[in-house]
């Protein structure tokens, strides 16, 4: 259940292409919970699309447990945009079941997965509502059932909680406390307060490379190996984005 990206490159553009990644290495440990933290610009929603296939990579590939094909990885790799869209006239179980369908489930299968989802994330009181007359926080947690009820080994969330406010943000986390796909879950953010105890790995990205994958106590220790003392979180971060720590 490894899900590896090899040599990776991607540009945006045709004519003055913006170049992204270069010769990227990465795999995600199986059942591990790993925060994927960057600066804004770093490329983390672009990795995400990619390894999820919902990009092409201009070179390099994206394979879970050996394999390539985009099928293969539509199967196993669940997403979790960072702008998350309500459909019109849709109810909360509608467009579960809507997305349940897209991702390929029998229709007979649908409404019970939509359930199962709506139960994940905690929306049993809002199912029949109109998507659009969602709050934001409960706007993130049908982005995430739409996730699940693709039921892939792998989860991929990006900025989570963007925008949500202290209260909501917290309430995520502890929904993601719930949530333990078998192949991994990796969560994105630029904002190092995200690093709480729910994760077990930290990877950093920045300018195109992964510049630290390592548990969250290595991450942490970084501070110490290179003399700033026990220091903190946002200073080793910051250390390791500008080159100075791996």
């Amino acid at each position: 259940m490894t899900l590896t990206v090899s040599e990776l490159a991607y540009a945006y553009g045709r004519f003055r292409p913006k170049r992204v990644f270069d010769s990227l290495h990465w795999t995600v440990p199986p059942g591990q919970r790993t925060l994927l933290l960057g600066p804004n610009g770093s490329g983390k929603s672009t990795l995400l699309k990619l390894m999820c296939g919902y990009l092409r990579p201009n070179r390099g590939t994206v394979a879970y447990d050996g394999e390539s094909s985009r099928r293969r990885i539509h199967r196993h790799v669940a997403w979790m945009p960072q702008t998350i869209t309500p459909i019109r006239g849709l109810s909360v179980v509608d467009q579960l079941e809507y997305a349940s369908w897209a991702a390929g489930s029998p229709r007979k299968q649908c409404g019970e997965l939509a359930r199962d989802a709506i139960a994940a994330v905690r929306l049993e009181d809002q199912a029949r509502a109109r998507t659009t007359a969602l709050s934001g926080g409960q706007l993130r947690r049908l982005g995430l059932a739409q996730a699940l009820v693709r039921q892939g080994d792998v989860l991929l969330l990006d900025e989570p909680t963007a925008g949500l406010d202290p209260a909501q943000t917290l309430n995520f986390r502890q929904l993601l406390e719930t949530i333990a796909p078998p192949g991994g879950l990796v969560v994105s953010t630029h904002q190092v307060t995200d690093l709480v105890g729910e994760f077990d790995r930290v990877a950093v990205l920045a300018e195109g490379t992964i510049r630290f994958d390592g548990t969250v106590d290595e991450f942490a220790q970084q501070g110490e190996r290179s003399g700033m003392g026990s220091g903190g979180m946002e200073d080793i971060f910051t250390m390791i984005v500008q080159g100075g720590l791996h």
